[in-house]
């Protein structure tokens, strides 16, 4: 991957003009498209298979007068009045008669109806009218709310002065989270921190350019996406906060990388290309955690959650493709200006280290267990909070207390008490009754014996007596434990009611759905914290080639996410500090941040670690000094995490005053949990772990590590590959190999060790000793099927292990043994088809007759004419441990070919050449 990266990274430099202008064709395409298709947003929440949606998808068909959405239209009588006077009784009856009619209301019930009970507060000063859509939220027009509004305008103006009439409820009660200028501080810090990291406008302001369009592509997907799926207003508020934290990041590390490179003289190009193949495999593996971890969103079951992560994990992915692609291209367009230079003006292949950075490592390694006790110790105290942690959806008690719907709802809970603003709706089938309405009562009767029952102001069948419904009002708002509680008593009941009056009443409305998608998405936490901790231990396992390293990564996730939901709870729910983050009424948590903020969580701590640890491992595997190797690549990578950690932290920071209750929790989460995870956690209990164990922190199991597949996350290949760009000096070289080496898996027998070859383009290779295991064992190598031990090794211009898959596809790889002598020839034929360079013969002594050598070598011979016609040489490498001179076998299978030989039976083995 590092070497297509290096490659894409020269070609967009080299045709920045083209990337540029598709990428900005790609934003007025799907942008033009969202505004033309889009069909707005959708705040209902749902969870197929719930008792309440279960109910509520019944109601719609039953009696689907009140399995609409709905609102409220509260009037306060002014002082020394009484909402029972004639001024005040006529307004509301005549303004319920009028709104029933205005467009998509069913109904419109005045506080003074005679099927209405508990309308009418206690002392007489406020009035509620209820009023039912005939359809839900996401199906009512903003013109008929416009109607509405001002309907109850009129209703103002018809009441005595100093009256207050306010309109809110269901419908209201989710507000739209709008972009606000104090999300641009976030925005602000960032380019002050690239400033100071690059040392250069042109290139802190790239990150910001790359970061924005990918946001603006993002979103205007989002958008297009509302013809085909329900999208909630926080969705795209989620990606633009995503978006530009990792767009900015990724940006960062790839710019950074450049940088390092230009630094040690290479030209521009040759920079930015280097530096998209190491820097920019590291951001594809970022990205893809990150989007995996938000894919998995999908295990809770809940279709809006799974829209949500779909959505993210497309930003974080255009976020991932315009970095390796356009941030190469705005290189290009900086050439020379971005190139780091002394003070004499001359460039410096040498740096000097960090000393606050290396002050801050060798601090925390110096005595690690007192540091490893110190981080638990700390990351408990911050995560205690999080043990009452309670989650809710969010209704208008969340909402800012300028907002309708928030002036409705704290007028309802001061005259009518909390539960007024949540009340339950209880349904059942009663088509079974021969008294519908004697029943209805009765069960009026047994559910206001229910300890947390406010009044029960409704209790009717519909108009075919086949269905009645239930309005219960608890004591306790909406978010409440009290409301929760009564919403299982009731259920708990079930069977009681269905035995004593034969009906099967269910729990429903806004509240029971709120409570039920809340416990839900608790449900959900454990099995999704599993995998994505289990995730995380096997890709990083597969990146370090170590045990500890990933334990030590879990853990460390682990302490990042219950330190941010210890935080949140802290200060949403417990109220410290509240007013330092525009939080007016402290509460239960939105229901779905534990498990968003896991997810997102997940990649960005991976992020960190990789960069970090990556540097790390590098330097141990070039120096075996596991304890220096921490100073130094702690040292050589702190500066980079430091900065991507604080634009990051800033991005989120700056969406938690002015957002709406949803994205406050989930931003304060993200950056409580970036702090921690960056500065405690990588920075500080990483080192120190890492210090502790030593050289057994690297420590993987043979069997392990052979059965795990490699990730080049830190561009280990393309570097490996530019530093053997000019060997061999030998030219028309097809094989080369020098010092190759390959150990069995418990590294006890060599099949073989110090192999030196050289063979030219069309030559034939004879590779002969006396164990046939070695020879398969080289040609396996030799054909990019198994990776040397040691040793450097280039077939047909390529380096493996690099581009062993390349190499795969072209050479061909025969096991005579596994053959008859036709099917032999048959399989020289079928490889020819397929234009190799090289093509392998294995036990070539299982041969028995000249008559067989005969018919290969006439194969191989047809083979050579069909590829030297095509404009190639073709070469043959031929394995066996016959005793027959080679000049014999070279007189049947490449007469007048000049052969090379490599005896494996020496442990040092070398190559001869031979005319056959």
């Amino acid at each position: 991957m590092s070497s297509a990266l290096y490659s894409l990274g020269r070609w967009a430099f080299r045709a920045r003009k083209f990337v540029l202008g598709g990428w900005i064709v790609v934003l007025v395409l799907v942008g033009g498209s969202a505004a033309v298709f889009n069909t707005g947003l959708d705040n209902g929440i749902s969870i197929p298979g719930t008792e309440s949606q279960k109910a509520l998808d019944s109601l719609s068909a039953t009696f689907p007068q009140v399995s609409g959405a709905s609102a409220q239209i509260i009037v306060v009588a002014a002082d020394g009045q009484h909402i029972t006077d004639p001024a005040y009784v006529t307004a509301l009856d005549s303004s319920a008669a009028t709104i029933s009619d205005l467009p998509q209301i069913d109904s419109a019930s005045s506080p003074f109806s005679e099927n209405i009970h508990g309308a009418v507060s206690a002392n007489d000063k406020a009035g509620l009218m209820s009023i039912q859509f005939t359809g839900p939220t996401a199906t009512i027009k903003t013109s008929s709310l416009a109607q509405l509004e001002k309907a109850t305008e009129s209703l103002q103006a018809e009441l005595p002065t100093g009256s207050t009439v306010s309109l809110g409820g269901q419908i209201y009660s989710q507000s739209m989270p709008a972009i606000s200028a104090t999300e641009l501080i976030g925005v602000g810090v960032a380019l002050i921190v690239l400033i100071i990291t690059f040392g250069s406008f042109i290139a802190a302001g790239m990150p910001l350019l790359t970061a924005m369009l990918g946001v603006g592509i993002s979103i205007a997907l989002i958008f297009l996406a509302t013809a085909f799926a329900k999208v909630t207003s926080t969705t795209p508020m989620l990606a633009l906060m995503l978006g530009l934290a990792v767009g900015i990041d990724y940006a960062l590390f790839i710019i950074s990388r450049h940088q390092d490179q230009l630094r040690r003289g290479d030209s521009p190009e040759e920079a930015a290309a280097r530096a998209t193949g190491t820097a920019g495999s590291a951001v594809i593996f970022a990205g893809l955690t990150v989007m995996i971890a938000l894919l998995g969103l999908g295990i809770a079951g809940i279709p809006f959650l799974t829209t949500m992560g779909i959505a993210a994990a497309v930003g974080v992915g255009v976020a991932v493709l315009i970095s390796i692609t356009l941030i190469p291209a705005f290189l290009g367009f900086a050439g020379e200006r971005l190139r780091p230079k002394t003070r004499k003006n001359k460039i410096s292949a040498e740096v000097k280290p960090n000393r606050f950075f290396t002050g801050w490592v060798k601090a925390v390694t110096r005595f690690p267990i007192v540091t490893i006790l110190a981080v638990v110790a700390t990351i408990t105290i911050v995560a205690l909070p999080a043990l009452n942690l309670r989650l809710a959806l969010p209704d208008a008690g969340s909402n800012s207390l300028e907002d309708r719907s928030r002036v409705t709802y704290d007028l309802v809970a001061e005259n009518f008490g909390e539960g007024y603003n949540g009340p339950l709706l209880v349904t059942g089938t009663i088509v079974t009754s021969t008294d519908p309405l004697g029943l209805m009562a009765d069960l009026k009767t047994e559910l206001e014996k229910l300890p947390g029952v406010a009044a029960v102001p409704l209790s009717t069948p519909n108009k075919t007596a086949d269905t009645g419904i239930i309005q219960v009002v608890p004591t306790g708002s909406p978010d409440s434990e009290e409301t929760k509680a009564l919403v299982q008593a009731i259920r708990e009941k079930h069977d009681y009611f269905l035995s004593t009056y034969g009906v099967d009443l269910s729990v429903t409305g806004f509240t029971a759905s709120g409570i039920d998608v809340s416990e839900q998405l608790g449900n959900a936490l454990l099995p999704f914290g599993i995998v994505v901790v289990g995730l995380s231990l096997i890709l990083l396992t597969m990146v370090f080639r170590s045990i500890w390293v990933p334990v030590k990564a879990a853990i460390g996730y682990l302490f990042s996410v219950v330190a941010a939901f210890g935080i949140v709870t802290l200060v949403l729910q417990d109220g410290v500090g509240a007013s330092l983050f525009n939080v007016d009424k402290p509460g239960p948590v939105i229901s779905f941040m534990p498990i968003i903020v896991m997810g997102i969580l997940f990649g960005l701590a991976m992020d960190y670690e990789v960069f970090l640890v990556a540097r790390m491992r590098e330097d141990y595997v070039h120096s075996g000094k596991a304890k220096q190797s921490i100073v130094t690549g702690f040292v050589g990578s702190a500066k980079v995490v430091t900065a991507a950690a604080v634009i990051m932290f800033a991005v989120f920071a700056a969406f938690v005053p002015e957002s709406d209750g949803s994205l406050k929790a989930i931003a304060l989460a993200l950056a409580a949990g970036i702090f921690v995870d960056a500065f405690i956690v990588r920075m500080t209990f990483v080192p120190a772990v890492l210090q502790l164990l030593g050289d057994k922190a690297w420590y993987m199991p043979k069997w392990l590590d052979r059965i795990l597949p490699h990730f080049d996350v830190e561009g280990e290949g393309v570097q490996h590959e530019l530093e053997l760009e000019n060997w061999p000096v030998e030219q028309a070289m097809v094989i080369a190999a020098d010092g190759l080496s390959l150990n069995n898996a418990t590294n006890t027998v060599a099949y073989f060790k110090n192999v030196h070859l050289r063979v030219t383009e069309g030559h034939t290779l004879f590779v002969t000793g006396n164990d046939k295991t070695g020879i398969s064992a080289l040609l396996l190598t030799l054909s990019g099927r198994l990776d040397p031990g040691a040793g450097k090794l280039k077939v047909a211009g390529m380096v493996l292990p690099v581009r062993s898959g390349a190499v795969r596809s072209r050479v061909a790889l025969i096991d005579v043994a596994m053959h008859a002598n036709r099917n032999t020839v048959e399989a020289i034929q079928d490889a020819d088809a397929e234009k190799p360079h090289i093509i392998m013969l294995d036990n070539i002594d299982f041969l028995s007759s000249e008559t067989e050598c005969y018919a290969i070598a006439d194969a191989l011979n047809e083979a050579r004419e069909s590829a030297q016609a095509a404009g190639r040489l073709l070469t043959v490498v031929v394995g066996t441990t016959s005793d027959l001179p080679i000049e014999t076998w070279g007189s049947f299978l490449s007469p007048r070919v000049e052969a090379t030989v490599c005896d494996i039976t020496s442990v040092a083995a070398a190559s001869k050449k031979v005319q056959a």
